[in-house]
């Protein structure tokens, strides 16, 4: 991270911007960030980069959706999530830069293929909040779904920041409307990825080199994040998702074969 051009500062601007753009609008987007900053940077360090951009952006998402949380999904998430982030932090400690750069381009490749499952025709849409289904943790298959997807969200978000589509399918499959969603996705994110800070820091994946860099980043989210408030309620969320996954996609295959 000594030398980056003026064309590699932008395209980390831009990454910064689309990360406050996907916590007020499109959840998943960042995994766009998230290729272009393993492309940029070396793919260990930059995942420390990326971390205080995507609190700074939960940061503003709470502030636009707290109350829409619902806190029993989040309760049933936390252990399984815990769990997750322990395993990343083992698999952190031992990997070096081309194991993280092949893990995050298949687990970007891995993340596009259950988006798109999730999105197939006929696939659940968020229809009501589950304040008002009652809390479907209580029976077996709920408990088994939140486990299992807890401990793939809380491993993916350790090693690649890049939880967000799995908990983005679990929320829509358990029965929420945008806003239960946003705001759930919003705690749920700001509790996780703060708790992910110590580790990052004993990894040395956030040092002064890295905060350095967010401090010129960190200038770019908030205007994504006031975008994205902006244009929630308008854009056409098919064809931006298809873009997203597309995007996705290539820099999954970018970090895999090149």
């Amino acid at each position: 991270m000594d030398i980056i051009s003026n064309w590699e500062l932008v395209a980390l601007a831009a990454a910064a911007a689309l990360v406050g753009f996907s916590k007020t609008a499109v959840s998943g987007a960042n995994t766009v960030s998230l290729a272009i900053f393993a492309a940029v940077l070396p793919a260990r360090e930059s995942t420390g980069v990326l971390l205080p951009l995507l609190i700074v952006g939960d940061v503003f998402a709470v502030l636009i959706y707290r109350r829409h949380a619902h806190w029993p999904t989040l309760l049933r998430l936390f252990p399984a999530v815990v769990a997750g982030v322990l395993v990343g932090a083992v698999f952190m400690l031992w990997a070096d830069d081309d194991a993280v750069r092949t893990s995050i381009g298949a687990i970007l490749l891995l993340m596009s293929a259950v988006t798109m499952w999730g999105r197939r025709p006929g696939a659940a849409e968020p229809l009501a909040a589950p304040q008002d289904q009652g809390d479907e943790g209580g029976v077996g298959g709920g408990r088994l779904k939140a486990r299992s997807y807890g401990v793939l969200g809380g491993f993916t978000t350790m090693v690649a920041n890049a939880g967000g589509p799995v908990m983005s399918l679990y929320l829509i499959s358990t029965g929420f409307r945008k806003l239960g969603f946003l705001g759930t996705a919003a705690w749920f994110f700001l509790i996780v990825n703060t708790s992910k800070v110590p580790f990052s820091v004993g990894l040395g994946l956030i040092d002064r080199q890295s905060l350095l860099l967010d401090a010129v980043l960190v200038l770019f989210v908030l205007p994504g994040a006031l975008i994205g408030k902006a244009c929630a309620g308008r854009i056409d969320q098919l064809l931006f998702e298809r873009l997203v996954i597309g995007a996705t996609v290539l820099g999954g295959l970018q970090l895999l074969l090149f």
